[in-house]
């Protein structure tokens, strides 16, 4: 008879994997959301640093299903809104970011998850300042000239650093969730 081992009972109720899986979750997106208004030296490019809530919302929504995207991606925005300016709203651009993610499945094109996680951080950080701009655009408080400019600048500095910085965040979160969901198979 083979003794089991304090960790490996303690996992096999569902419970207390469901309470520890939900502090992984909430915990890694508040550290995303710490993150988002420090510039720490070397994690900036002309002073724009990488987008580290929209990195969060990519590594959610690649196994999930476009509700679950979509909700994760407002939910996210709601909190960025309440730390920086809730005016343009960062809610539209984390949600479609999401949807377009969650709709995506990766594993049809693209095996590698390093690589995949930074080509669709790339993409989505494009579509995110996208969206924003074109709030500035249709707020008209600005001249359109100064804000597509400007928005060509924020959007590939954004893009190249959130992809760099994306399988920090993406790879062990990914790994995390497909442990929990072999568990909650194996242990149904």
């Amino acid at each position: 008879m083979r003794r089991e081992s304090l960790w490996d009972d303690w996992l096999k109720r569902s419970v207390p994997r469901l309470m520890l899986n939900c502090a992984v979750t909430v915990g890694s997106a508040l550290l995303c959301l710490l993150l988002s208004p420090g510039r720490i030296p070397g994690m900036q490019l002309a002073g724009v640093g990488p987008n580290w809530i929209l990195i969060w919302v990519v590594a959610w929504s690649i196994r999930r299903s476009t509700l679950q995207a979509a909700i994760a991606g407002f939910v996210m925005g709601l909190v960025q809104d309440g730390m920086t300016s809730p005016t343009p709203t960062h809610c539209i651009g984390l949600v479609v970011a999401g949807v377009l993610t969650a709709r995506l499945r990766k594993d049809r094109y693209i095996q590698e998850d390093f690589i995949s996680a930074a080509l669709i951080v790339f993409v989505m950080a494009i579509v995110v300042e996208t969206v924003t701009a074109v709030q500035y655009s249709l707020q008209g408080n600005r001249p359109l000239g100064e804000i597509w400019t400007y928005h060509q600048f924020i959007a590939l500095s954004s893009a190249i650093l959130s992809s760099l910085w994306a399988p920090i965040v993406s790879f062990p979160l990914n790994q995390w969730w497909q442990r929990i969901n072999f568990l909650d198979q194996k242990y149904q």
